[in-house]
């Protein structure tokens, strides 16, 4: 048995100024061929959870190219080309397969395309006609009937914050294994509610959210149908057809559509527990400031795991307004910005610098200055040990921790998951001692601060992926549509 294996990723944002190159996927990673087989060495992600299945199976692994970018903005066609068409051409050359493994993401927009996902299943289907094919999704995928093709079927992550990718990829190839040898032959069937929520409030582990994946689970363990994938969507995507979507993989139709059919009304019905409670920014502050222990903020307007740039200095200028600076503990918070991170670092460490931060990749706002002393000058590079991409290799650039008074600014060159104590630990500062650290992450972070934290706030931050959702300018989703709209049926 031989089956192909390939990964191609990326959520976009349709709220940013930027577009997704080839240069945006090769700064995460880009492996081709055989280089997969060993590249992501002790990752707990998606296509190591593959390779185990096919090796468990005694089947030969055919790897083709694996690519990920960070969330971004829309993916420029050429860049979506160049990765596709070597797909295509790897698995043109690999002669027969028996089956196909994709890792995708589900929530990829090309510029001429607003539905990626079903172009590559169809792409790679021409190749491969009548070959099984199972796909993996990250659960904020945007699910459309066109992603309904013969011969694939889609399994999603379960947990959100996300720390089962390597259990999907597993469980998504054994499926495919399974499939080959002649033991089920799943069909699929979707169901979707117009609405979006915020990510916080849409965590697996907590209702109302808890309630509806444990009737999908008990759905599995009665048997009535083989995976439920929920997926409370990417909600900074501006697309017709947008909402939560209920996709069922089922060994008939009718079983899956009536599962799928029932947990998306599920959703629907419970829509207005699914409210984010925000804190305003200078509150949260004073709260930190003033009390004992670590507080942890989300910074969710700006968060570069859903496509913001990470350069919003509103964290910054409100830390500085509130006399942050002479606290008595530290206050931590990021932005990343090159070009200021390549100044920090000529000048060199110990020495004091004014520079202007922030917002040139997203030009959503104007700079800020700022003088600070230069403490460490790093490449970057650490390693996520938290739940969710444990093991992988993270690349944050050349990186600057710059003093101001108490405040530690963490300077990157490149925006990167901000879920992770690794981002900080490897640049030398310890959270755990903080007053404050400023998270640019909506909900994945709580997998690591919460067991260090002494409360954890929501900020209303503004930017492009802000929590409360009343504040996106949607202009293509399909109305009515909630929470823009009062819908009581």
């Amino acid at each position: 048995m031989r089956i192909a294996v390939a990964e191609f990723k990326q959520e976009t944002n349709s709220f940013v100024p930027f577009t997704t190159t080839i240069q945006t996927f090769e700064e995460q990673y880009l492996h081709r061929g055989e280089a997969m087989l060993t590249a992501f060495g002790n990752g707990r992600l998606e296509i190591p959870g593959a390779l185990d299945a096919i090796r468990e199976a005694g089947a030969t692994p055919v790897p083709l190219l694996a690519t990920m970018a960070m969330a971004s903005g829309t993916v420029e066609r050429k860049a979506f080309d160049y990765f596709m068409n070597e797909i295509v051409e790897r698995l043109k050359a690999a002669g027969p397969v028996d089956g196909v493994f994709l890792a995708l993401h589900g929530a990829m927009i090309v510029e001429d395309e607003p539905d990626a996902e079903s172009e590559i299943v169809r792409r790679v289907r021409e190749v491969v006609p009548g070959t099984p094919i199972t796909v993996s999704l990250d659960l904020h995928g945007h699910i459309t009937n066109a992603m309904i093709q013969p011969d694939v079927a889609y399994i999603a992550y379960r947990e959100f914050p996300h720390i089962d990718m390597y259990e999907t990829g597993y469980r998504a190839a054994r499926l495919l294994i399974d499939w080959i040898n002649g033991k089920v032959k799943p069909v699929m069937a979707l169901s979707k509610r117009h609405m979006v929520f915020s990510p916080d409030t849409a965590r697996t582990g907590v209702p109302p959210m808890s309630d509806i994946v444990a009737e999908g689970r008990a759905m599995e363990d009665r048997g009535e149908v083989l995976h439920v994938s929920l997926f409370p969507v990417q909600p900074w995507i501006d697309t017709p057809d947008l909402g939560f979507a209920a996709l069922v993989c089922a060994q008939s139709k009718e079983a899956a559509q009536a599962a799928a059919d029932k947990l998306a009304q599920m959703a629907w019905d419970r829509r207005k527990e699914f409210e984010p409670e925000v804190t305003p920014l200078e509150e949260a502050i004073r709260i930190g400031l003033s009390s004992p222990g670590l507080t942890v903020v989300s910074d969710a307007g700006d968060a570069p795991s859903g496509g913001g740039a990470g350069d919003s200095t509103a964290v910054l200028a409100a830390l500085l307004k509130a006399g942050a600076d002479r606290a008595d503990r530290i206050c931590i918070c990021t932005i990343a910005d090159a070009q200021a991170a390549a100044e920090a670092a000529k000048a060199g460490v110990g020495k004091t610098v004014t520079l202007k931060v922030g917002h040139k990749r997203s030009g959503l706002g104007e700079p800020l200055t700022v003088t600070g002393k230069v403490k460490v000058i790093s490449d970057g590079t650490y390693l996520l040990e938290g739940p969710g991409y444990n093991g992988m290799i993270g690349e944050m650039g050349l990186t600057v921790v710059l003093a101001i008074g108490s405040i530690r600014l963490n300077l990157r060159s490149i925006a990167h998951f901000e879920w992770d104590l690794g981002i900080h630990k490897s640049v030398g500062l310890n959270p755990e001692s903080a007053a404050l650290v400023f998270v640019r992450s909506p909900a994945h972070f709580r997998c690591s601060y919460a067991p260090i934290a002494a409360r954890i706030l929501l900020a209303d931050t503004p930017g492009p992926t802000c929590v409360n959702m009343r504040r996106i300018p949607f202009t293509k989703v399909t109305r009515p549509f909630y929470p823009l709209d009062l819908v009581n049926d």
